[in-house]
Order: C-alpha cells, then structure tokens, then sequence
C-alpha cells in the first residue's frame, strides 16, 4: 500500500468521523434532548454537547487538512477533482471553525443570560445565531457529500495520442487526381 493510500484513507476517517458527528447530534442527540429534557437543563446538556463535538470537528477539520497537503505532495500531478476536492474541504474546516469559535460560544452565552428561541431580544438573538449554526451545520454535510464523491471518483485517464490501427492488404488509399498528374511514366521523366 502506497503512502498516498494511507493518507488519503486517513483523511477519510476524519471527514468521516467529523461529519458523522454532525448527523447524529443534529438528527438524533439534540431533538431527542430537546424534546425529552425541560428547560433550561435540556440547553445546559446541548452546550455541553457541542463544546465537546466543536473541539472534535476542529481537530478532525486540522488533521484532514494536513492530509490533503501532504497528499498534494505525494501527488505526482494533481487533477481538478484534486483541486475541487481541496477547495470543498477548506470551505468545510472553515465553517467547522466559525462554528466552534463564534456560534456556539455566543449560544452558550445567551443560553447563560436566559435567552429562550424566538422570546424577547435575547431569544431573538439566540434564534439568529441557531439559525446561521444550522445553516453552517448543512453546508459542511452538503460539502463533504462532494468531497466524499471527489475523493472515490476514479481520476481522469491521460490523453495519449491514439495508435493508429495497422493497415490491412489493400486498404491503401485511393489515390487522387493530383497523384495522378504527378504520375508520370518512367520513359518520359
């Protein structure tokens, strides 16, 4: 097994950890939470929950990153699936990043102020901030469905020039009315 394999296996795990994550927090832990547990213990669990995922979401973010570097330099060429594939995966650590960093922060925040979705400034606030969460939340799954499908996407064959097939007895041209002007007897040259 290649080097590059093994890198490019390794960067898998982690965008798969990482967006793992984000589908069974968002489709299962937190509805289930909300749904099972009153306030404002439900919104004190849920914070807790998501510090812990965004320090996991980050690092995974980190190192499928530095695979893709190192993976772009084991490359002897690189493709534009390569290149696409890079730039889907900067847009996804970017938003894993902004939400670690200022939206769950501020969540957790105004969750701490008493802040209660859609009631009153501080709710409409919280209802903002959840809202562009969630927005950042899809748009990383969205992206990584593409990484995922650039990353197993057989890579582009080269373009080689075309043998040319061999010829048979009698396929040779018909020969033309120049070659024909130009077709003079032995005796007369």
């Amino acid at each position: 097994m290649s080097v590059l394999r093994i890198v490019l296996a390794m960067q898998a795990i982690c965008v798969a950890i990482w967006l793992g994550g984000l589908v069974v927090i968002g489709a299962i832990v937190a509805p289930t939470v909300f749904g099972m547990v009153p306030a404002p213990a439900s919104a004190d669990a849920m914070t807790v929950v998501f510090e812990r995922f965004d320090r996991v979401a980050m690092t995974a973010a980190l190192l499928a990153l530095l695979c893709e570097v190192a993976g772009a330099k084991l490359r002897r060429d690189s493709s534009l699936l390569d290149l696409a594939r890079g730039l889907f995966l900067c847009l996804m650590a970017a938003l894993a990043i902004l939400e670690g960093v200022l939206f769950s922060p501020e969540i957790a925040d105004l969750h701490r102020r008493g802040a209660i979705r859609g009631a009153g400034e501080l709710g409409g606030r919280l209802e903002t901030v959840h809202v562009r969460a969630e927005v950042a939340s899809k748009a990383q799954l969205a992206l990584g469905m593409a990484f995922f499908g650039l990353l197993v996407a057989p890579a582009p064959e080269p373009s080689r020039p075309r043998p040319t097939p061999p010829s048979l007895p009698g396929d040779e041209p018909e020969p033309s009315d120049a070659d024909e002007k130009n077709d003079v007897p032995d005796e007369k040259k």
